[in-house]
């Protein structure tokens, strides 16, 4: 790549939302509630769609979460959601 960003750049960020809300026995739609994050903005990052995330919103996940963002995020997969 020449520097200049994609709009369809294929990321290698999995994103284990779904893993650690089952860990938690917690929905997606509770999640919402306790963190203040839009179900829409949620389901976005669970399946992989979201370009980008708010270091607010990483830090209000793990918070709610009682986790570490690592817990929630991986490098290097190609992107394969779990």
């Amino acid at each position: 790549m020449d520097g200049v960003t994609d709009a369809h750049e294929i990321h290698d960020i999995s994103v284990h939302l779904d893993r650690v809300l089952a860990e938690r026995g917690m929905t997606l739609t509770e999640l919402s509630s306790r963190a203040g994050i839009s179900l829409v903005n949620l389901s976005v990052l669970k399946n992989g769609r979201a370009r980008a995330v708010r270091f607010s919103t990483l830090s209000r996940l793990c918070a709610v979460l009682d986790c570490q963002p690592g817990d929630l995020l991986s490098h290097g997969q190609a992107g394969v959601q779990e």
